[in-house]
């Protein structure tokens, strides 16, 4: 088995072109290679393979077929490449020995396997080395074909052969300055399903994190880090496309790595750590009136122009909205699309991936013991504070309910390891203290939005949540 590690862009087209051309420089480079390649993706009617994390693909290069097995990009970094040389354009299942697929063999599996989608590309190669290191870069021109339909492929490649990850990054880095080049984590086995079933620009979901208790803490963070990154960067698609559940699924996977990086403090080391946290939250406040104003407009607006507010009245405020929300969306799209993002990606990767001197020694407590304590404690604090929320100001309280989030947010993490029953804990319950926590200033921002807007939105919005708030004073009173 070898372990594929690389990074994956998406280029403007001029930029592609000058690049392939070697007219972009980017560090030593060797000789040039160019080659076409075709490849047929196989997979049952029901994507069996894909539900296991698995592709299967036969590539044509000349006259010779490749048979190669991948493992689905989750929460590693680099994924499991398993390649035998085979007689035709048809999968040899005789020939999978030692491979995830091996267990899912059987008669019926080699009767159902059929191509799903193709890729044509034009592929130039070019290695690049450093001191330490070889990386190959590789940009691909073609098309994906599924039937009569197709869509193009212009995307570039940085493949670490040998060497150190940080030459990877430091390479990668200069490419992104120099071509305006996007950090994609789409594969072409994922782009390839999504155009054959009509999902292109689809909003990502977090994927499950899955975390041994053999791990140590550091290597834990790293494991829950790179399932963050992707999910907040797999969404700037739907970003740009404008679709407000993207840009939610955006701020839900920034929120989750911000709260990751809060719960894992002290195994983290100083350094580069602030700036980070400090990229994130700019592009999370980027992200933020988008989202707002659609969550104002669907629970409060459209409620009380439907059972309140006389028609004419309503049209006028659908109308004042609608304007609004669109400058918001378009101002989520500016900030995805900007030098300063496509910097975050590669930096927060990296920060991630490339081990920092100087590491806190808590990062090699067992991830076991370290989870618990730092939930014990922080639990301790959220009931403390709880009991004075009275007196707590806006900007306390707004701390207050992130704290009740991430301890949410560090449940969901431990889940995997921790075995015992506990209370459930899940996405709907981060989802409703974002929507309903009385403490929240989410809903502050919200109604104030109303109360500034040239006069003419409603005055006095009640911010009494839809459903009962689940703050500690709120359950208090309510006798919960």
């Amino acid at each position: 088995m070898g372990v594929e590690t690389e990074l994956k862009f998406r280029l403007p087209a001029r930029r592609i072109e000058m690049l392939a051309r070697g007219q972009i420089r980017v560090g030593k480079i060797g000789e040039r290679n160019d080659a076409n390649l075709v490849s047929t993706y196989f997979d049952t009617g029901k994507h069996k393979l894909r539900r296991h994390g698995l592709s299967l693909r036969i590539r044509q290069t000349g006259d010779k077929y490749i048979q190669t097995i991948k493992s689905a990009p989750g929460a590693q970094f680099g994924r499991g490449e398993w390649e035998t040389e085979v007689e035709g354009n048809t999968p040899d299942l005789g020939k999978i020995g030692g491979t995830p697929l091996e267990c899912l063999a059987s008669k019926s599996l080699r009767r159902k396997l059929k191509p799903i989608f193709e890729t044509s590309v034009h592929r130039t190669t070019v290695p690049v080395r450093t001191k330490r290191s070889e990386i190959e870069l590789a940009v691909d021109r073609g098309k994906l074909v599924v039937g009569r339909r197709s869509s193009p492929i212009e995307e570039l490649e940085l493949e670490l052969k040998k060497g150190q990850p940080d030459d990877l990054f430091r390479l990668a880095r200069t490419v992104e300055r120099k071509t305006e080049a996007e950090l994609c984590f789409r594969t072409k086995s994922e782009r390839g399903y999504d155009f054959a079933f009509g999902k292109n620009g689809h909003v990502v979901y977090a994927e499950p994190i899955e975390l041994k208790e053999s791990m140590k803490a550091g290597e834990a963070f790293r494991v829950v880090g790179r399932s963050t990154v992707r999910h907040f960067a797999a969404n700037a698609d739907a970003v740009q496309n404008l679709e407000p559940e993207g840009i939610h699924q955006m701020r839900v996977g920034l929120r989750r790595l911000r709260a990751a990086i809060s719960l894992f403090s002290h195994a983290l080391p100083g350094g580069r750590t602030e700036k980070i946290k400090t990229e994130l939250k700019w592009l999370t406040n980027e992200l933020a009136p988008a989202r707002e104003i659609d969550v104002f407009v669907k629970t409060k607006i459209s409620r009380a122009a439907r059972d309140v507010i006389p028609r004419r009245g309503g049209e006028a405020i659908d109308r004042e909205f609608a304007a609004r929300r669109i400058e918001a969306l378009e101002r989520a799209r500016k900030a995805v699309k900007s030098e300063r993002c496509r910097g975050l990606f590669v930096d927060v990767l990296e920060w991630i991936e490339v081990r920092a001197k100087g590491a806190n020694k808590d990062a090699s407590i067992p991830i076991r013991k370290f989870a618990a304590d730092t939930l014990h404690r922080r639990a301790k604090k959220i009931i403390r504070e709880g009991r004075e929320l009275d007196t707590l100001s806006p900007p306390e309280r707004h701390q207050f309910r992130q704290d009740q989030e991430d301890q949410i947010r560090g449940r969901i993490f431990r889940k995997s390891f921790f075995r015992q029953a506990r209370p459930k804990a899940n996405g709907a319950s981060v989802q409703t203290f974002e929507e309903n926590s009385g403490c929240s200033r989410f809903a502050e921002r919200s109604c104030r939005a109303s109360e500034t807007g040239g006069g003419r939105g409603p005055q006095g919005s009640s911010t009494k949540p839809a459903r009962p708030c689940i703050c500690f004073r709120c359950r208090a009173r309510a006798g919960g």
